[in-house]
């Protein structure tokens, strides 16, 4: 891959990234749940995904998803479903807590799953990437390589992103989530990001 292209996919990929979505939210919840350092945990678990898809996409098996909308919408329905989930026990979770408590520690794995699954129920990021990764990709070249580059581009910027981006953001909420009210309110308004995504996900074609 050429350095001109290469930057080209950077640019593409901030862009992308940079756009709010599912995982910008899910992201944003760990933060404000479990602290900036470990929301890392749902953010990997995310990349993932996004490599899964990327390998579906160089397999072929993208084509065939898109082109079968039984599939893509048995997938689309179970994504919007689980969002849908996360939103309503977004909204019912606790909020009783001493105000000096710390911040509760979600284990790893259980960030990392719901990061992989938050992304991987999304059958639009394979349709995405079937017609975002041909741009960037030469046919008369070396496959594996060129899918290498570009899922290893995808991941690092994504990361980047989230992890300076939207983790950061949430950081600065903190101090009203010190208290039961700010809680509630922040659960509330994740909870209804989350139904509101998950929806959107399903009525939307």
């Amino acid at each position: 891959m050429s350095p001109s292209l290469w930057l080209a996919l950077v640019g593409a990929c901030l862009v992308i990234s940079c756009t709010p979505g599912a995982g910008a939210v899910n992201t944003m919840s760990n933060s404000l749940g479990s602290g900036w350092t470990r929301s890392i945990w749902g953010i990997l678990g995310q990349q993932l995904a996004l490599v899964v898809h990327i390998a579906i996409v160089a397999a072929g098996v993208g084509a065939l998803v898109s082109r079968s909308q039984v599939a893509f919408d048995a997938i689309r329905y179970i994504g919007a479903a689980y969002l849908v989930f996360l939103g309503v026990r977004q909204l019912r979770a606790s909020t009783a807590a001493d105000d000096n408590a710390h911040v509760t520690r979600e284990p790893a794995w259980s960030m990392f799953r719901r990061g992989l699954l938050v992304n991987l129920t999304n059958p639009k990021a394979i349709v995405f990437f079937l017609a975002f990764i041909p741009q960037f990709v030469r046919l008369d070249r070396a496959l594996v390589p060129q899918y290498a580059i570009v899922a290893a581009t995808v991941v690092a910027v994504d990361i980047l992103v989230m992890w300076f981006l939207f983790a950061v953001a949430a950081r600065g909420l903190v101090r009203f989530t010190a208290r039961e009210a700010g809680r509630r309110t922040v659960n509330r308004v994740f909870g209804a990001l989350f139904v509101g995504v998950g929806v959107a996900l399903a009525a939307v074609h």
